[in-house]
Order: C-alpha cells, then sequence, then structure tokens
C-alpha cells in the first residue's frame, strides 16, 4: 500500500538523523532552518520555498552538499504532493552534486535520495525502476534498521509485479527486524506473498497476529494496511467478512486523514456492497475529484515557486550589475530606445513578408492536400463503384449480396480517406508546449504549467490555429525586445473559456508602445475568435500578458 512506503521514509530519515548529526548543513543557512520548521509543520510549500533559496545560496557558496539536500528535501516534498515526475527531476537534479559517495553524510542522503525515486516510480506502477531503485538505495544506506524497511519495500514491490518467490526472499530478511512495528510490516507483506504463491497455505493466523502487534503498538497506519490484506484475501472465499474489513480500514483511513487509501477502501467496498452502490461511488467520486484537483494545484504550484523565485534572483543581479555602471545609464537608454525603433521597422517589414509567405504556404498545403484526397477518391472510391456498375452491367445474373458487400468495401475505404487528415495533426498540447520550449537556451528559460491535452479538447483547429500564432508573437517579441531571462506561460480551463497567462522579467513595454510594435497583430487576432487579451504594464517589472480563449 502506498502510505506504507510514506511511513517508511519517515522513519528512515528519522534513523539518519543521529548520524547526520555531526555534519548538519543548516547550522550557518537561516533558510533551511525555516525550511525546516515549515516540513515539520507539514506546511508544504512554505517549506518548498525556503529549501528553494537555501540552495540557490549554497550554490553561492560552492557547498554541494547543502544543495543535494535541499533538493532532496524538495523531492519529497513533491512527492508526498504526488507531483511524481516534480519528485524524480528534483531527486535526480540532487544525484549531481553527491559525488563524494564514501562519506558517511553523502551515503545517507543517497539512501533517502534513491528511497524517494523509489517511491515515486511505484507511484506510477514503473515496478521495474522501483526495484531498481530500492536496491540502490539498500546499496548506500549504512543503518541496520533501515536496511529491514528496504528488504520490504522490495519485497512489497515484487508482488505487485507478480516476483512472488523472489518477494518472500527479500521479506524473509525483513522479518528479522527485532522492532515490532518493522516486524508486523513485514510478516504481513511475507504472509501475502505465501497465499498468493500458495492457494492450500492459511494466512489467517499470521495475518491476524501481525495486526494483533499492531493494534498494541498502536500502529494506525499499519492496522489499516492489515484490514486492506485481510480483505483481500476474503474477497473470494467470504463477501460479508471482506466486506467487514474493508468498512473497518475505510474508518481507520478516516483517522489517519489519508485519502488515497480511503479511495482504496472505497474500491473494496464498491464492489462489496452492491445496494449501497450509489452511496459509495458518490463517496468515492467526490474524494477522487478533490484529490485530483489538488495534485494539479501542487504541480503548477511548485512549478511557479521555482520560477518566481529564479526571476528575483536574475533581477537582483541586474540592480547589482546597474549600480556599477550607472554612469553609462543614459547611454545606454539611448542606445536601447534606437534599437528598439530600428527593430519595430524591421520587424514590422519582415512581419508583413512573412505573412504574405505563410498564406502562400498555406494555399499550397490546402492545395495539395485537395489534390492527394482528390486523387485517392478518384482510384479508390470512382473506380471501386464503376467496377461494380460495369459487373452489374456485364453479367446477366449478378448476384445482389455480392454487390451490396463491394458497395460496403468501397464504403469504408472512402471513410478512411476522411480520417487521413485528422490522422496527420500533432497533437495541439505538444505542439503548444514544443514552441514555447524551441526558446529555452542558456540565456533564457521557459517555464510550462497545466498545458495538457484535456485544455483543448472543445476548441476548434483554427481557433487553435490562431493561439498558436498568438504565442509564437509572444515569444518571438519577448526574444527580440525584452531581454529576460525568464518566461512562464500558465493554462488553465474554465467553464466557458481557456484561461493563458504569459509573464516574463525582461524590461517590460509601455503601454503607449504596445499597439505600434508587432503585439497589435495578437489582439486583432483575439478579436477576430472572440477571445480578449489584455496586457499588464503596470506590473514593477517585466511584462504580463492575460488572454482568453472562448471554448465555444
Amino acid at each position: 500500500m502506498r502510505k506504507l512506503l510514506f511511513f517508511t521514509t519517515l522513519v528512515f530519515l528519522f534513523s539518519c538523523k543521529n548520524e547526520n548529526k555531526s555534519k548538519n548543513v543548516s547550522d550557518n543557512n537561516i533558510n533551511y532552518k525555516k525550511a525546516k520548521v515549515f516540513r515539520d509543520a507539514k506546511i508544504s510549500d512554505s517549506a518548498f520555498y525556503y529549501y528553494n533559496i537555501a540552495k540557490n545560496e549554497y550554490l553561492k557558496n560552492n557547498d554541494s552538499l547543502g544543495v543535494a539536500k535541499s533538493l532532496v528535501n524538495m523531492a519529497m516534498i513533491q512527492t508526498r504532493k504526488e507531483d511524481f515526475f516534480g519528485g524524480i527531476e528534483s531527486s535526480l537534479e540532487a544525484n549531481h552534486y553527491l559525488k563524494k559517495d564514501n562519506d558517511s553524510t553523502v551515503r545517507s542522503t543517497l539512501a533517502i535520495n534513491y528511497n524517494n525515486i523509489a517511491i515515486d516510480f511505484n507511484y506510477l506502477k514503473n515496478y521495474k525502476n522501483a526495484f531498481k531503485y530500492f536496491n540502490q538505495a539498500l546499496k548506500f544506506t549504512d543503518n541496520h534498521d533501515a536496511k529491514y524497511l528496504f528488504y520490504n519495500n522490495i519485497g512489497d514491490v515484487l508482488i505487485n509485479e507478480g516476483e512472488l518467490e523472489l518477494a518472500k526472499n527479500y521479506l524473509r530478511k525483513a522479518i528479522l527486524s527485532t522492532d515490532q512495528s518493522y516486524y508486523a510490516m513485514a510478516l504481513n507483506n511475507l504472509t501475502k506473498a505465501e497465499y498468493l504463491s500458495n492457494p492450500s497455505y492459511d494466512p489467517v493466523p499470521n495475518l491476524l497476529k501481525a495486526l494483533n502487534i499492531r493494534q498494541n503498538e498502536n500502529d494506525s497506519l499499519g492496522q489499516s494496511s492489515s484490514y486492506s490484506t485481510i480483505a483481500d484475501y476474503y474477497y473470494d472465499k467470504n463477501k460479508a467478512l471482506s466486506l467487514k474489513y474493508a468498512k473497518m480500514m475505510l474508518q481507520k483511513c478516516i483517522q489517519n486523514k489519508s485519502a488515497n487509501d480511503q479511495l482504496e477502501a472505497l474500491q473494496k467496498i464498491i464492489k462489496l456492497d452492491p445496494k449501497n452502490y450509489l452511496k459509495n461511488f458518490s463517496q468515492f467520486k467526490e474524494l477522487d475529484d478533490s484529490l485530483q484537483l489538488e495534485r494539479n494545484r501542487a504541480k503548477n504550484q511548485f512549478a511557479f515557486i521555482r520560477y518566481d523565485l529564479e526571476g528575483k534572483n536574475a533581477e537582483n543581479e541586474i540592480l547589482k550589475t546597474a549600480k556599477v555602471e550607472g554612469e553609462n545609464k543614459l547611454l545606454q537608454l539611448s542606445i536601447i530606445t534606437s534599437a528598439i525603433v530600428f527593430a519595430l521597422i524591421i520587424t514590422n517589414v519582415w512581419y508583413r513578408k512573412r505573412q504574405i509567405r505563410l498564406k502562400q504556404e498555406k494555399e499550397l498545403e490546402v492545395k495539395n492536400t485537395q489534390l492527394r484526397l482528390s486523387k485517392k477518391v478518384h482510384d479508390v472510391v470512382a473506380n471501386g463503384i464503376y467496377q461494380v456498375m460495369t459487373k452489374i452491367e456485364n453479367q446477366e445474373h449478378f448476384d445482389r449480396d455480392t454487390a451490396l458487400d463491394e458497395l460496403e468495401f468501397v464504403y469504408e475505404k472512402s471513410r478512411d480517406i476522411s480520417y487521413d487528415k485528422a490522422d496527420e495533426e500533432q497533437e495541439f498540447s505538444k505542439k503548444i508546449s514544443e514552441l514555447i520550449a524551441s526558446f529555452n537556451n542558456d540565456t533564457v528559460k521557459t517555464f510550462t504549467a497545466g498545458n495538457n491535452p484535456a485544455l483543448w479538447e472543445n476548441i476548434s483547429p483554427p481557433v487553435k490555429d490562431e493561439v498558436f500564432q498568438i504565442i509564437r508573437e509572444l515569444m518571438v517579441n519577448m526574444k527580440k525586445h525584452s531581454q529576460a531571462s525568464h518566461v512562464a506561460f500558465r493554462f488553465e480551463k474554465t467553464e466557458t473559456s481557456v484561461e493563458i497567462q504569459y509573464k516574463d522579467n525582461g524590461i517590460g513595454i509601455p503601454g503607449d508602445l504596445i499597439y505600434k510594435n508587432g503585439l497589435r497583430n495578437a489582439e486583432s487576432r483575439m478579436a477576430a475568435i472572440g477571445g480578449a487579451i489584455i496586457f499588464d504594464t503596470e506590473i514593477e517589472k517585466g511584462l504580463k500578458v492575460n488572454l482568453s480563449v472562448p471554448t465555444s
């Protein structure tokens, strides 16, 4: 179960505290200390924010271990909030700073980090990678108790993958733990592997033994795990007992405030209690929707925390440079102004020529498509129908069913032709992401949040094309004029529209200049599709643009 893996992480972190006490990298970093306070208080966004600040401070001081520990904590926060791909990304970045693997602190940090990556892959049901990274964590841990936990986690992953004999080998090592909580955990999983591999095996005594230990130890998370295992065992043998333990699991998960495990319990109850199907399903759907919304918010939130902080760091560097070079400011402004005016003239000429060229290319593409489809219609449909007509005309006893079969064949071929164009089009969200990412280089970093296929489901192809051109217009304008080092897009769907926010940390554009450069084309495009575009030039630094695209 998922909660056991998170529980393992927390216990493992606690077990490593004494080992790392002599080399605590947070001693001289105020922001690292703040982050730990927020982490322990379970205020994830603030903890993530201060770990990110601490990471940047460690980078400036060339403290690679401090950078790594900050990134590992950020990765674990992302994992707890179910931003699994973000957690993997942060953990892999941390590994770049953990080179001295003969150092005890580096080894323990690597063990924690590999454990977190394994948890992410297990959630994503990529059990092969989960097995691989749990073994990596086991390789770097010098903590005796933590090894039993890793043996248990590896066994749990192998059960999910159906490798029951190999799972039992690891779980027999895990069950040697003298700690009662760890022993009960391993006993529960080993018993599960035994009865799954041997239908005649009676697991009930050992399952109840593990549950009894967990009750005596007041292990609330462990109890819900035992209830889940017992409910699964009785599912095909005694529906009433299975339902009883599934309901006990649900109550314990509510007490633990473990929403994901509540979903697992409700799934069992829905199958076992058909009389109350609607009630249980409604409860499941409401909880699942709430969790999905929370996951999406977390993903966007962490991406923008990193973007905003890196943007502020870039602004601070610009201010320092401006102070040193203050004497040349007026000269620089004059040169920049002249360059902008010249660039606007060149851009306007270039844009007009480009529009003509794109129009010609589009017309040529349409003609080529029409020609290709026309040829297919002639070859497949017209010739097919003519062939059937010839048979009817020339064959005195031409069978009616045969004629219908041949006409149906021609119909199927004609329908295939109608799908040709749709099949050639690239999925739009990927097209947008690739467009924004194409401007990413050594001096400009791009960030995208919320862009997914579901966002564009009700948007027509002509509107999509206009949106693509508008976003490209904003990125070209940024590249040529803004001098920005960070650019971010955030996409969000409402009931009536798709809301797009563009933001950069460049020099900005005064309101009276917006309508004198290429951006006026973006406004005319939005008007053509019934949308709206707002340029926010009142922000302290950079440019912010809000676009609203109607969905109907």
